[in-house]
């Protein structure tokens, strides 16, 4: 009896938490993209300007609610010298999201060997990896297939993960809903890191 009570208290007053970073050089777009999720899957969130938004210096958190799961986004700034900070949040996440900026061709190298370092930490292996290509609504940005080429020697690093590149513009919010739910999927069936029990507020 106590086990079937206890399973119906967590379908109806538990979620599933999954903790998300969004990782990638700064002004790649990471807190436009973060204030778009919240605001397509938040129905009461009115969002920033995001006009107002600047650099990250430290971390900035946001949660969305997606079915059954709630997902806690941890917004890490990208310059060089907070990049050695990203690998303290990874034995507890279980998801990434790399965000690119497709319009900086001169900095693609760079972003290239942070997601290098970051792909071939032990502490997230297995653990999904989303990799935005965003402000595709630049008419001069890179194209998916000039960003594959780029960071095509990576793959091998990538191993048996989920793992998927897609257009994005955390500005107009393309790509953003469809990306999040990929993620959801991906968290959901990774059976090697189980989700956070949390009472539903």
């Amino acid at each position: 009896m106590y086990t079937l009570l206890s399973g119906l208290y967590k379908y109806v007053f538990q979620k599933d938490e999954y903790c998300i970073l969004i990782l990638g050089l700064d002004n790649a777009g990471k807190t436009t993209f973060l204030e778009q999720s919240k605001t397509r899957f938040s129905k009461n969130y009115k969002g920033m300007s995001l006009s107002k938004i600047t650099t990250t210096v430290g971390l900035n958190i946001g949660t969305v609610d997606v079915g059954k799961a709630r997902l806690m986004f941890w917004d890490l700034g990208g310059q060089e010298e907070l990049q050695s900070l990203w690998d303290k949040y990874y034995a507890e996440c279980h998801g990434v999201i790399y965000v690119i900026d497709s319009t900086d061709e001169d900095r693609l190298s760079e972003s290239k060997q942070a997601f290098e370092k970051m792909v071939m930490s032990e502490a997230l292996d297995g653990v999904p990896i989303l990799v935005l290509a965003n402000k595709q609504d630049v008419e001069t940005c890179l194209s998916i297939p000039d960003i594959k080429t780029a960071f095509s020697d990576c793959t091998s690093k990538i191993g048996r993960r989920d793992c998927l590149t897609q257009a994005c513009s955390a500005l107009t919010g393309k790509g953003v809903r469809e990306g999040i739910e990929w993620m959801v999927k991906c968290v959901v069936r990774n059976v090697h890191r189980p989700p956070r029990q949390r009472d539903i507020t």
